[in-house]
C-alpha cells in the first residue's frame, strides 16, 4: 500500500492503479479529506493577499462540503442517470477518488505569484477536472470516458453554483 504522499502523487499523474488503490481502500477516506484540506489551505494562502485569514477559513470549509456534495451528486449522476452495465459504486469511492483527484491543487498556493497567478490557477483547476475525470471513471468502472466526462462538468457546474451561494452567504 503506497503512502498518503505517494497517493498524492500518483492522483496528480492521473495513475489509474492510484485511483483503483484508494477506491478500494475504505480507511483512505480520512486521507481524501486530507488531501481536501490541504488543497483548500494552498488555495486559501494563495488568495490571502485578496481576503486575509477569514477567505482562508471560508475556503476551507466551502472546500470540505463542496467535496462532499460533489461525490453525492457524481455518485447520484454516475450510478443512477448514466451508469454501464459494471457501474457499483457507493459514496466513499467516489469521496476517495475524487478527494485524491484534488492533489494537484497543492499548487495553487502559487496563485499568490503577481501576474502568473491567474494562469497558474487556470492550469492547475484543469489538471484538476482532468485527475477528477481519471478517478471518476475508476470508481463508477465506467470504460467509456466520455461517461465520466458528462459526469464530472454535471457535478462541476453545481458544485461551482454551490461555492457561489455559500461565499455569498458567509460573506453576508
Amino acid at each position: 500500500m503506497a503512502s498518503f504522499t505517494q497517493r498524492m502523487l500518483g492522483a496528480a499523474k492521473l495513475d489509474v492503479p492510484t485511483f483503483e488503490e484508494v477506491e478500494a481502500d475504505t480507511g483512505a477516506t480520512a486521507q481524501a479529506l486530507g488531501v481536501v484540506v490541504i488543497v483548500a489551505i494552498a488555495s486559501g494562502i494563495g488568495a490571502l493577499a485578496v481576503g486575509g485569514i477569514g477567505l482562508l477559513i471560508m475556503t476551507v470549509l466551502i472546500s470540505i462540503l463542496g467535496w462532499a456534495v460533489w461525490a453525492g451528486l457524481v455518485w447520484l449522476i454516475g450510478t443512477k442517470l448514466l451508469p454501464e452495465a459494471q457501474t457499483s459504486s457507493d459514496w466513499g469511492e467516489i469521496a476517495r477518488t475524487t478527494g485524491f483527484a484534488q492533489s494537484p491543487g497543492v499548487l495553487l498556493v502559487l496563485t499568490a505569484i503577481p501576474s502568473l497567478g491567474g494562469l497558474i490557477g487556470l492550469v492547475v483547476s484543469i489538471w484538476m477536472l482532468v485527475a477528477m475525470i481519471v478517478g471518476v471513471r475508476q470508481a463508477l468502472d465506467y470504460t467509456q470516458t466520455w461517461r465520466a466526462v458528462v459526469v464530472v462538468l454535471i457535478g462541476f457546474v453545481v458544485n461551482i453554483v454551490l461555492h457561489v451561494l455559500l461565499g455569498l452567504g458567509l460573506a453576508s
